[in-house]
């Protein structure tokens, strides 16, 4: 069967072909207690698509202040853009609905407007809410441990999100090709987003080339780097800074925007808030080309390090 295009929401210059604001607010890392002022100034700042997970386990501190968002009338539901992710224990058909449910209840929301598999990986189930003390089920050697589940069950339980009208439009996240093309032998509702790790450092050409050709929208995290050394300490990038008048920062997330990609840096420093909102700037292509060279798939989030998956530890 084909698959089909999930619902789209929004239509403008500053969203995607997938009408997904091309500049959204990570939430990843931003801690209980820091994440709600965090979120408010972006609201406030402008930012309109809101990035967040079960896994990060900071839902229901941005829930609230949504509902404080929202009552002060200068944002309505209907306004923003939220994502959040299903997490790794939660693959089985019966619990994607009720992670799905959990996450409405944190968030204080009726519906999510995109809503993600956040790994192509199932853990074993170890209960709701996600808190830190469960979202990774060890085994004796300190690695997860894995649950028996098809991405092929996940995908149709998170397709069923759709038909009942708990989630607008359904994405993946952290899918490679070979991933994505099993995906699509059997989806009824073909995804509407990949959101995977690029930067400057990890460019992604071939991935990015190949959602690009089945119409799934990129969304790019960890588009800065890291905090190691990384693209905002690389000469190139901030020459380019200089010559713009810009910071190092908005010139990664603007490289990101000219590929066609949507980005969702994250911060809970309301000048780097704002800083970061400014980076609907177009590079030359000469600068474009430059930066091409910088590529070294250089990266972040490196499973074999977060989950010991390396074959010989």
């Amino acid at each position: 069967m084909a698959c089909s295009s999930s619902a789209k929401l929004y239509s403008g210059s500053q969203y995607s072909g997938h009408n997904i604001p091309m500049i959204g607010f990570g939430t990843w890392k931003a801690e209980p207690g820091v994440v709600g002022e965090a979120v408010d100034r972006a609201v406030q700042t402008g930012y309109r698509h809101i990035d967040c997970a079960a896994a990060y386990c900071n839902e229901k501190e941005i829930g609230r202040v949504f509902q404080q968002i929202f009552s002060s009338g200068n944002c309505k539901r209907e306004d923003l853009f939220v994502t959040s992710k299903l997490w790794n224990t939660c693959h089985k058909r019966e619990h994607v609905l009720a992670a799905c449910k959990q996450t409405l209840s944190d968030l204080g929301l009726e519906y999510l407007d995109l809503y993600l598999m956040h790994w192509p990986i199932a853990f074993e189930y170890t209960g709701l809410p996600i808190t830190g003390d469960i979202a990774m089920p060890l085994d004796s050697n300190r690695k997860p441990r894995l649950a028996n589940v098809s991405l092929k069950e996940t995908w149709q339980a998170m397709e069923s999100l759709v038909h009942n009208g708990l989630v607008k439009n359904i994405g993946v996240s952290n899918f490679h090709i070979v991933e994505l093309l099993d995906l699509m032998t059997y989806c009824e509702i073909q995804p509407a987003v990949n959101q995977i790790e690029m930067h400057i450092y990890n460019q992604q050409e071939d991935l990015r080339a190949f959602c690009a050709k089945h119409n799934i929208h990129v969304t790019a995290y960890s588009p800065l780097g890291s905090g190691r050394v990384g693209p905002l300490q690389d000469p190139l990038v901030q020459k380019i800074a200089q010559q713009l008048g810009k910071t190092p920062a908005q010139v990664c997330l603007a490289w990101a925007r000219n590929k066609g990609v949507s980005v969702i840096p994250k911060s809970v420093t309301p000048k780097r808030i704002e800083e970061n909102f400014d980076c609907g700037f177009a590079l030359t292509s000469d600068m474009m080309q430059q930066i091409a060279k910088l590529d070294r798939q250089q990266v972040v989030c490196d499973t074999k390090e977060y989950w010991n998956l390396a074959v010989n530890s």
